[in-house]
């Protein structure tokens, strides 16, 4: 067989932000029990003594490459932009201690733009990223596509 096929895991991570110059009550910290969905196409090896084998990829190997990118640096943080005031900032971190500091604003949809340039070439060859899903709320989420961002169709 040699179809492509889509493999998806689910990750969830509590993260505090603070949107910056909003106009609403984003502006103040506040946090959300996030989910990620990684999908990821491949074609499964088809290695009959290869103890991956039917596989895309084993799905504790891709557990492991988005906690080690994602999770681990952003789980139980309060994330704040680079252009956040100072004096506040280290306020936060003083006060919340696992402060991240980003170059854009931390909307759901740059943290799932970022997720997707982390992960984007993290996978074993043969194995790509096909999309994120990432929920902020239990009804609101942002998603990024590969076919959306391909070189050619961003210039």
């Amino acid at each position: 067989m040699s179809s492509i096929i889509r493999v998806t895991r689910e990750f969830s991570f509590e993260m505090a932000h603070v949107l910056a110059g909003y106009d609403g009550p984003c502006r103040n910290v506040h946090g959300h029990s996030y989910r990620l969905f990684v999908t990821l196409s491949g074609i499964p090896l088809d290695k009959d003594k290869h103890p991956k084998n039917g596989m895309v990829i084993d799905f504790s190997d891709l557990k492991d490459i988005v906690t080690e990118k994602i999770i681990n640096r952003f789980d139980h943080s309060v994330v704040i932009s680079r252009n956040f005031s100072r004096d506040k900032g280290e306020i936060l971190e003083k006060t919340f201690g696992n402060t991240v500091v980003v170059d854009y604003q931390p909307t759901c949809e740059n943290l799932v733009s970022d997720f997707a340039g982390m992960l984007h070439k993290a996978f074993p060859a043969g194995i790509k990223l096909h999309s994120l899903r990432l929920y902020e709320t239990t009804n609101s989420f942002a998603e990024w596509y590969a076919s959306d961002n391909e070189e050619d169709k961003l210039s």
